[in-house]
């Protein structure tokens, strides 16, 4: 199995022998990821099953006679003219544009799992109107102006921007729904026993019994194999004797491997049900790319795999890993953009099973292009081809028609949720390592901070921390006074993170593991006994969090008085929750474990750490009495996981390359709706160089989570350590993150109530430039800022792309102005990565960067303003508490800002009873072609300036106008 080799002080000989031993004796073993330790689509039955698909021979056609409708859904059954199953198909019309499509056995052996935690409530609905029926199609309306179009024969559904066809479900005929059934030998076993009852009373079967039992005996045919469903009514059932069709006498076992147990290495996955795997096709005519379905180390536009694995969506421990390539990672998001010139559209495959997902363009003159361009009534037009596939659960597809892509991002977070606005301090920047050895530690490191005049606003602690890795606990000898240590910390205005793993260490000392074994509160395996892996403790067991009882429980936990050695000032690190189980295969849990319910973990693998991570942050509101906003940072995740907290990019390494992926990575999450992402600054493994660190300081910058983090066995990172130019400019990349900590807040809150992720791909503002489509080694933070990273050794000039026509753009410290739309060659020296800001915004800041973003809370604010060409710029900035949640019961100010006519002003747009006594001591506007003869306020006051003819920026010192209250300034010109 594939390990990540970390050499824990405290681990006893036995647990060193393991890792050993797993590691395959040496440790150099160990220091790359091994892809032979996980599955490859031809290793995986259910995959392989699915890709097998026939293209283009769909036998689904829907049965007219079976349709019902209400004023906001449609119900119909689908049947398959092979075997003669049949599914229950749903469409379902939500508000914003929204259609939503389900299907599902009817009358399964057992009810499948639906993905509700993923959702952030009940969606709100909307009409649903057929407008038209024949005996080939139903014409739909939904929403208002949505439109779809049912076709019967084959089942097909094709959703309409206006007359624009944008999406299709089974085009291409692969829908396969693979039914539950009972296995054929087991049936048999038990029909034996009962004629051997019979037989022992001097009978045998009767014939009619006989053949009634053949009757509900799993078909034999493969057609049969994969699309029939036992509990339907068998044909032939109420047949005389000797009437009975297929009257074989034992019924054969499918040959097919993997159908009822599938082994891979040592381990064997046992299938009670059989193969229960669902999927179809969804094609997006008009769109030459697709982007979404996090996590992969991969390009931000999703690539072909046509001729290689799908893109695989199933959380694992993958430490290491690998670039460029479509292998699971830490966290799943089973949602995709699809982007075409003129709009974008979205799905959202709401599936917590291992997922798949194919993608390939249409070729002109190919059978499936002929297809498509059937379907959209047009020439050869491009458009993206995508086959999903799970192993288990239902058909749950979330169709948004856009138009925008800001459109489709905020229809996908009226579904899942957005990210709550977190408290100021999680955005400024956190200091990490594993570990920070002891109590003196952690006082050397915060001083050298203060030594060195080096903001930061939390410290981490990893595992080490514990008392034999026993979460909520802390290790006696090396933090011997936890609560004094954390409030050293607080009294500077700083946080600490502790992390808090799900495997628990089966110790029976151990109160957390005591409780779970008494209360049941443990994942079973598949004979429902106590599941044990091993993992960082050794033996452990891992809490079953689908369970309401055990997520109260583990949220109890954080209260002050029970989690000693804390206080409301100490958070959460939820680390390894995948879940990561060493001995396991693929490093996590065998899948025929079982949960709450009766579920098995097949069934629910990509929630698991999603439903970890809500058990802590409940825990965080419930210590506070729900005053305080809580910060949980996740390793794994799943769709609905941005309400819970921020996310990571996992073991990264300490290399080029994988600083340049930080950036598609974070968009590709960005725009999957889990904006709070950051990557390790520096890389996890591996010891960067000076030019290295300093450049990923400098990105890390301006990316929403900003830390810092190493693995044990690296040098330490402590900027002080390096040479001298290397502290200065590290330092320097964290302050100016501080600077922008107005920004970045007003960012999230715009956020959480319109989904629109603080970082962004250029398309998500220039949705028509089609030359932003596949690019993603440039980003904008919200609609102003643009950010190109320097990511290869030794550069000193970069290619920058500025989009839009005719808009100005500033750099940021000099103010020399570049025009778009085009790319032009920007010098770039060690000391900074080329940053803009676009004409016509203003951009709030606090220019005096203190050790930690609390003590910046009154200090006065600084406002950036570049003219576009018509001498305007618009700006927001949004104030409050920095830390309470009375901003969701309307405790907060907005500032709307701009600038017209040579006049700036600032307008209150909301009616809170939020004051504050910060004030604007300073107003940059650049883009001014001449100086103002004179300036004032709106009360009279003369305002004191200068202004520079050189770069044309006019600097108002100290106008000292009240963010709480409205203003204008006016230029004399």
């Amino acid at each position: 199995m594939t390990l990540r080799f970390k050499s824990r002080s405290s681990m006893d000989h036995s647990w060193l022998l393991f890792t050993l031993v797993i590691c395959g004796v040496t440790i150099q073993s160990c220091i790359a990821v091994d892809r032979g330790n996980f599955k490859t689509c031809d290793q995986n039955a259910f995959c392989k099953r699915q890709r097998a698909t026939q293209l283009g021979n769909s036998p689904w056609e829907i049965l007219l006679d079976s349709l019902n409708s209400t004023i906001n859904s449609l119900q119909v059954q689908v049947i398959s003219s092979r075997s003669q199953a049949r599914l229950q198909l749903q469409l379902i019309a939500l508000a914003d544009s929204t259609l939503h499509l389900q299907l599902d056995e009817i009358n399964p052996i057992k009810l499948r799992y639906r993905s509700q935690e993923s959702l952030s409530g009940s969606p709100q609905l909307s009409s649903l109107k057929i407008l038209e029926q024949s005996s080939d199609s139903i014409s739909l309306s939904f929403g208002g102006t949505g439109k779809a179009i049912l076709l019967v024969k084959p089942f097909r559904l094709d959703v309409y921007d206006g007359d624009q066809l944008v999406i299709s479900v089974n085009a291409r005929g692969l829908l396969n729904f693979e039914h539950q059934r009972v296995r054929k030998s087991k049936l048999w076993e038990a029909m034996t026993s009962v004629a051997q009852t019979v037989g022992s009373v001097g009978s045998s079967l009767p014939g009619k019994a006989y053949s009634w039992v053949l009757q509900w005996l799993p078909w034999s045919s493969e057609a049969a194999a994969t699309e029939a469903n036992p509990s339907d009514p068998v044909e032939g059932l109420e047949q005389e004797e000797g009437e009975v069709k297929n009257p074989e006498e034992k019924p054969q076992e499918e040959e097919e491997p993997g159908l009822w147990e599938e082994t891979f290495k040592s381990h064997v996955d046992s299938k009670p049900y059989g193969p229960t795997s669902v999927g179809v096709d969804i094609s997006f005519p008009g769109s030459r790319h697709v982007y979404g379905i996090p996590e992969h180390a991969d390009t931000f536009a999703l690539k072909q795999t046509k001729n290689g694995d799908p893109y695989r969506l199933y959380n694992t421990d993958v430490f290491e890993y690998e670039l460029y390539n479509p292998m699971a990672l830490y966290g799943a998001v089973p949602f995709m953009i699809a982007k075409r010139q003129q709009g974008a559209v979205g799905v959202f495959w709401n599936n917590a099973a291992e997922t798949y997902v194919d993608i390939e363009e249409s070729s002109s003159g190919s059978v499936v292009s002929s297809l498509m361009n059937l379907v959209s009534g047009g020439g050869n037009e491009p458009h993206q081809q995508t086959h999903w596939f799970s192993e288990s659960g239902i058909i749950d597809l979330y169709i948004m028609t856009g138009p925008t892509p800001k459109d489709v991002v905020r229809q996908y977070g009226s579904l899942t949720g957005t990210t709550p606005l977190p408290q100021r301090f999680a955005l400024g920047y956190h200091q990490c390592r594993w570990n920070y050895n002891d109590q003196e530690d952690v006082h050397n490191v915060d001083k050298g901070f203060d030594l060195h005049d080096i903001p930061y606003d939390v410290l981490w602690l990893d595992i080490e921390h514990t008392d034999g890795k026993k979460y909520f606990t802390w290790d006696p000898i090396k933090f011997p006074d936890p609560l004094e240590m954390a409030q050293n910390l607080t009294a500077k205005g700083r946080k600490l993170v502790t992390i808090v793993d799900p495997h628990m260490k089966r110790d029976s000392s151990f109160f957390f593991h005591e409780h779970c074994e008494q209360n049941d509160f443990y994942v079973k395996d598949k004979d429902g006994k106590i599941y044990e892996g091993w993992c960082w403790p050794g033996s452990a067991s891992y809490p079953d969090f689908f369970n309401p009882n055990v997520r109260d429980y583990w949220a109890s936990r954080f209260a002050l008085d029970k989690y000693e050695g804390t206080s409301l000032d100490v958070y959460t690190w939820n680390d390894m929750n995948e879940p990561s189980v060493f001995n396991g295969p693929e490093v996590t849990m065998p899948k025929d474990c079982l949960h709450y319910g009766g579920y098995e973990h097949r069934d629910v693998h990509n929630m698991y750490g999603m439903m970890v991570v809500e058990g802590t942050i409940r825990g965080q509101l419930m210590r506070s009495d729900y005053k305080l906003r809580p910060f949980v940072l996740s390793r794994s995740f799943f769709a609905g996981s941005q309400r819970f907290g921020a996310v990571w990019t996992g073991d990264n390494i300490a290399d080029w390359e994988h600083l340049a992926i930080a950036v598609p990575m974070l968009l590709s999450l960005s725009v999957s709706g889990i904006p709070f992402c950051g990557a390790d600054v520096g890389g996890f493994f591996n010891n960067p160089n000076s030019e290295l660190l300093t450049r990923w300081y400098q990105a890390g910058a301006f990316q929403p989570f900003f830390r810092g983090h190493a693995h044990l066995h690296t040098k330490r990172r402590e900027p002080w350590l390096f040479d001298e130019q290397t502290n200065k400019l590290i330092k320097s990349s964290i302050k100016q993150r501080y600077t922008y900590l107005p920004l970045w807040y007003t960012l999230f809150y715009e956020h959480e109530k319109t989904a629109t992720p603080p970082m962004r791909p250029l398309w998500m503002e220039y949705p028509q430039d089609v030359e932003t489509f596949s690019m993603d080694n440039q980003f904008l933070l919200g609609d102003s800022i643009l950010v190109h990273p320097v990511v290869r050794s030794g550069e000193t000039e970069v290619s920058v792309y500025f989009p839009g026509d005719n808009t100005l753009w500033y750099e940021i410290e000099t103010y020399k102005v570049y025009q778009g739309s085009g790319y032009q060659t920007i010098p770039v020296a060690i000391n900074k990565i080329p940053v803009f800001q676009r004409g016509g915004t203003i951009v709030p800041k606090k220019e005096r960067a203190r050790r930690a973003s609390s003590l910046m809370a009154k200090d006065p604010y600084t406002l950036i303003v570049t003219l576009d060409k018509q001498g305007k710029a618009q700006g927001r900035l949004y104030v409050d508490d920095g830390q309470s949640l009375d901003y969701q019961k309307g405790s907060y100010l907005i500032l709307e800002l701009s600038m017209e006519n040579h006049v700036l002003s600032s307008k209150i747009s909301n009616q809170g009873a939020f004051e504050t006594p910060e004030l604007i001591e300073k107003i940059v506007i650049a883009g001014l072609n001449r100086s103002p003869s004179s300036i004032e306020d709106n009360t009279g006051r003369a305002v004191e300036y200068r202004y520079d003819t050189t770069s044309q920026v006019l600097v108002l010192r100290k106008p000292n106008l009240s963010v709480s209250k409205e203003w204008d300034v006016s230029l004399k010109m």
